[in-house]
């Protein structure tokens, strides 16, 4: 049986999984603008991967005999500055999901839920590839500086991305 303390926990941890989703989806409207499929497709991937995460949070509650409680997801911003702009705004986003699945660990070390733990020991693996992987693209930007060329082979990369 889930604890209720670790059941509102996780049931906020939905709610910041779905919106996740939800910015990543308004950040491929923005790029679908702004003319850049490419980067607009990575974004829609992730859409899909943070809905993923949300249900596997979701599937968690269930399996542990609790409640999933769905809350309000607040409105994302729907304009960026520049492509770097929205990678820096996507990897800050994902330091403050691994602050929060690091919060959720501390919570079940403190209530001594291996169950708990276990499963969100996954996530934080996956917090290190999300946060490498806004990095890289960061990087690579801030390499291409204001370079057409490079932001189009950029874009044609990020439109391969696989999901």
């Amino acid at each position: 049986m889930l604890d209720k303390t670790m059941e509102r926990a996780i049931n906020r941890q939905i709610k910041a999984e779905f919106y996740s989703a939800y910015l990543y989806l308004a950040m491929a409207a923005h790029a679908d603008a702004a003319n850049l499929p490419g980067f607009a497709h990575w974004m829609r991937v992730q859409t899909q991967e943070e809905i993923e995460h949300g249900m596997k949070f979701y599937k968690y509650v269930n399996e542990r005999g609790g409640r999933v409680v769905l809350e309000a997801i607040d409105r994302p911003p729907e304009e960026f500055e520049s492509p770097l702009d929205l990678f820096e705004k996507t990897l800050e986003h994902e330091q403050h999901v691994t602050a929060l699945i690091h919060e959720l660990y501390a919570l079940a070390v403190e209530q001594k839920d291996y169950a708990s733990q276990v499963m969100l020991q996954w996530f934080i693996g996956e917090q290190v590839e999300e946060e490498s992987n806004a990095t890289a693209i960061v990087e690579t930007l801030k390499l291409a500086g204001d370079s057409g060329n490079a932001l189009i082979m950029l874009d044609r990369a990020l439109g391969s991305r696989g999901g």
